[in-house]
């Protein structure tokens, strides 16, 4: 009788998430095309599979805004890429890996890519409680193969969350506005010179890259895919 019912829930978890692969196919052909839809879907079945994760999928978040959420400066949920994503994570250095802090974490896939990557404390933010859920269970799984991390999902606004002294490594996947952006760089600002260190800021889709650069952020890597897969490494020194 057991071994019959965790072979339905096997059986309904599989068709969900073909059907969640075949809805962000469409999403992905309709919205960009047809070729980078196949391309990127290739991806998120591997990629899925490899790290045990659940994070396939595009979220307008009009659900946040029927609830009274302000989401005028926040972009929709898209995961990156995995092949991105893993390329990001070769570009780094190894010394940078004390504390990874993922600002606007949607479902998880960058911490729990991270902890595979090395790094064994790992903060997650969003402010999409929704969001924050589906991450916590994405990193309980990786917990299981990884049992030496360390890991935490914040509920809050990247606006007025005081970034913590010991984060060496940022990654950030367009989640915002310049408005929330600027705020987030000023936050990082002020807590380098509270906790004086080097910083390494991993920012796909960098559309206000030169909000970093303007404080002192050296570019350090770059690199484009199929036009729309952008993303950059930038390096802040540690002030003397």
């Amino acid at each position: 009788m057991y071994n019959c019912q965790l072979q339905l829930i096997n059986q309904y978890n599989t068709s969900l998430k073909i059907f969640t692969y075949l809805q962000y196919f469409f999403f992905l052909g309709f919205n960009w095309n047809w070729r980078i839809a196949i391309n990127v879907i290739s991806q998120e079945i591997k990629g899925e599979k490899k790290y045990n994760i659940n994070t396939t999928g595009a979220d307008n978040l009009k659900k946040l805004s029927k609830k009274g959420i302000d989401i005028s400066h926040a972009t929709m949920y898209m995961p990156i890429t995995y092949l991105l994503l893993e390329q990001i994570f070769t570009q780094l250095s190894p010394t940078s890996k004390k504390h990874f802090l993922d600002i606007g974490c949607g479902k998880g896939r960058a911490v729990c890519v991270a902890a595979h990557h090395g790094y064994k404390k790992i903060t997650g933010i969003d402010f999409s409680k929704q969001l924050c859920e589906d991450a916590l269970v994405n990193l309980h799984n990786t917990k299981k193969e990884l049992p030496s991390i360390q890991y935490e999902v914040i509920t809050k606004d990247a606006i007025n969350f005081e970034i913590p002294a010991d984060v060496d490594c940022i990654f950030l996947f367009n989640p915002f506005d310049v408005v929330i952006m600027t705020a987030v760089v000023s936050n990082i600002m002020e807590s380098v010179k509270e906790s004086p260190r080097e910083i390494i800021v991993s920012y796909a889709n960098p559309l206000y890259k030169d909000v970093f650069l303007e404080e002192g952020f050296i570019e350090i890597f770059h690199t484009q895919q199929m036009k729309y897969f952008e993303a950059a490494i930038l390096k802040l020194p540690a002030l003397k």
